[in-house]
């Protein structure tokens, strides 16, 4: 074993994660596109081969449309939030603007983790309680501070419903977005941020020309992650809306699971979950050749 070579080695070392992947993921995503092929409905014993039919049936339902534009929304708005409140949390965490740390960062690094913690169902419900239109805390909050007159059905108005699944997954999934991006933060050299202060660079500077490019690697880290996870996000806006108010919050996850387990239409079912699968994998290699890229040019 010894005289392995480092490829040989990487070999051994990924196999056993591979052979794991290929038993709970690829098996079943090859099953799925499968099944995806064909037109089954137990319930009337149908269960024959047509091709790319449920595909072509895609294409023309109006409601999946409607739902992969309320996901590509909620996404490309929380995913855009919470990079950005996790940047701000991380640096706060780091040290502060000065990049100085002090006691209070400890404090910071756990209270910043606590939603995290939380599982998405048990915060899905606090936020439901919170967004009460009679007793919740949002309104009364707006209302104290004179924002608002009238109570806002933020969960039963089309308009507010998904910004509400918004701010509750910006809320949750914000502190994954931080820690990564403190991790980066600590793999800078301290010596570049001193060199940076001799020659009196301002903290705008510094973080332009020194914290930015060197943290690049960990932010496109960052966007990957939360990209899968926003796409296919289920129980937290199924928890929290169930889809509604007129399916004004149904993301392309929550309609496939109405169309396979209240439709029982697990053909095309299985279809909306592989065109799922196919746009989460296009934007990963994006991202994943971008990093690639910025690692040869590091």
């Amino acid at each position: 074993m010894s005289g392995l070579s480092e490829h040989s080695w990487a070999i051994v070392c990924v196999t056993p994660a591979l052979s794991l992947l290929a038993v709970f993921a690829a098996i079943p995503i090859l099953q799925a596109v499968w099944l995806s092929l064909h037109a089954r409905l137990p319930m009337f014993g149908i269960d024959r081969f047509i091709g790319l039919a449920n595909y072509q049936a895609l294409l023309q339902d109006a409601r999946v449309w409607a739902a992969f534009g309320t996901t590509a929304y909620f996404t490309a708005v929380s995913v855009a939030l919470e990079v950005g409140l996790g940047l701000g949390m991380a640096l706060l965490a780091y040290g502060g603007s000065d990049f100085r740390r002090g006691p209070q960062t400890s404090a910071l690094r756990v209270i910043m983790l606590v939603p995290w913690a939380v599982p998405s169902v048990v915060s899905a419900r606090i936020w439901e309680w919170l967004y009460h239109p009679d007793y919740g805390v949002v309104n009364y909050l707006l209302s104290a501070a004179g924002v608002i007159e009238h109570p806002i059905y933020w969960l039963g108005t089309p308009t507010w419903s998904i910004h509400a699944a918004i701010l509750m997954d910006v809320w949750k999934t914000t502190p994954f977005a931080a820690l990564i991006l403190l991790a980066g933060l600590h793999t800078i050299p301290e010596e570049l941020y001193q060199a940076a202060r001799v020659d009196g660079a301002s903290g705008w500077q510094t973080f332009r020309r020194i914290t930015l490019p060197l943290l690049w690697p960990a932010l496109l880290i960052v966007l990957t992650f939360r990209t899968m996870d926003a796409f296919r996000v289920f129980d937290a806006v199924y928890v929290l809306t169930g889809g509604g108010p007129g399916n004004s919050t149904e993301t392309l996850s929550i309609y496939a699971y109405k169309t396979l387990f209240h439709t029982l239409q697990f053909g095309y079912g299985s279809a909306v979950t592989t065109v799922m699968f196919l746009i989460v994998s296009c934007v990963t290699a994006v991202y994943l050749l971008a990093l690639r890229r910025r690692l040869e040019l590091a």
